[in-house]
């Protein structure tokens, strides 16, 4: 995909990675505008092309009691002022084929997430609506199979579409990046590493997914490294206390240092 194909999109020319960058969900507006404020301004620091994510809700919980949202179109909209308010470019999952035509009333980027990538309808949806489309590759998928899931989208005549690495399973509670798969999903798409999904370590006995957040630097470091075109992480001022994945997302007052030294990375790997 054309990276300026996404509207509002800053600093395509600077050489460096993008960024799909905020928190799990949209827990209210205070909390959204806060978060995106500090990421528009690291992002045009270092010059890094920033997307704002933030999901509108949160279908795939691993107990019924977990949060899912405050509310589809009012969490739609908090997104929508993001984008206005901050002139960045925003991304958001869906889960049904009515989601992505509600959600591309207010979002630039529709995303599948990793276990519904398979859904050939939630796909072809999203795909339809002309809007870009992130595929999260399941943690039960190899990359080479990304080439197909990126298909369905080309085949709706939307070329908008990136393929994100999320890791792969490893046993029952936990995951591992293969960074071969890197350069394998370059081939059919433009390919963002989920760092922060990456940590999880999923189905633990409460119900309650774990995380590796000490891990978030070496991860994002070794995808530059390899040379992914994007980095997803999932950022919260207050982890702790987030409604969801607060347990592997990066504190918000580490941002700044990290997108620094992936910079600098860049800015080497550039040379070769």
């Amino acid at each position: 995909m054309n990276l300026n194909n996404l509207p509002q999109i800053k600093h395509t020319d600077s050489g460096n990675f993008f960024i799909l960058a905020g928190p799990c969900a949209i827990e209210g507006e205070e909390m959204a505008m806060r978060i995106a404020e500090h990421l528009s301004k690291i992002s045009d620091q270092y010059q890094i092309p920033f997307v704002f994510k933030g999901s509108f809700k949160k279908a795939n919980r691993s107990r019924i009691d977990s949060f899912t949202g405050i509310g589809d179109e009012k969490a739609l909209k908090i997104l929508r002022k993001v984008s206005e308010t901050f002139h960045v470019p925003t991304v958001t999952d869906i889960h049904t084929n009515e989601d992505a035509i509600k959600a591309a009333e207010y979002v630039d980027v529709l995303q599948i997430p990793a276990f519904l990538v398979r859904q050939t309808d939630l796909v072809v949806a999203a795909a339809e609506t002309g809007k870009t489309v992130n595929l999260k590759k399941g943690q039960f998928m190899s990359p080479e199979s990304m080439k197909h899931a990126t298909q369905k989208v080309l085949d709706c005549h939307n070329e908008n579409v990136m393929v994100t690495d999320r890791g792969s399973m490893f046993g029952y509670q936990d995951l591992i990046v293969d960074f071969r798969g890197i350069p394998t999903m370059k081939q059919f798409a433009t390919t963002v590493l989920d760092v922060t999904h990456s940590l999880q370590q999923p189905n633990q006995m409460s119900g309650v997914t774990g995380g590796r957040p000490d891990m978030i630097e070496t991860i994002a470091k070794a995808g530059i490294a390899v040379g992914v075109d994007g980095i997803f992480i999932e950022t919260h001022f207050d982890p702790a206390n987030a409604k969801s994945d607060g347990a592997n997302m990066l504190h918000l007052d580490y941002f700044e240092s990290l997108m620094q030294k992936l910079t600098l990375i860049r800015k080497t790997i550039n040379q070769f």
